[in-house]
């Protein structure tokens, strides 16, 4: 799975609820598994000493990134 290289970001597993089924015990609403998964993109980042790399990072590192420059 991909995973952010900087913050270590990964998908994390939960469950959804069909709303439609509510009301008491005995019709409780459904439950599914489902996946989250962090918005993953690759990206080139200049390091120290002007070497440039290709890494995958999240948006929210990405975006982190460009706002300390």
């Amino acid at each position: 799975m991909a995973k952010c290289a900087i913050c270590g970001k990964a998908p994390v597993f939960g469950r959804s609820i069909q709303h439609k089924h509510g009301g008491g015990w005995a019709r409780r609403a459904p439950k599914t598994n489902r996946m989250f998964k962090p918005n993953i993109q690759k990206t080139t980042l200049t390091l120290e000493g002007g070497v440039t790399a290709q890494i995958k990072a999240c948006t929210r590192c990405i975006h982190t990134l460009q706002k300390a420059r």
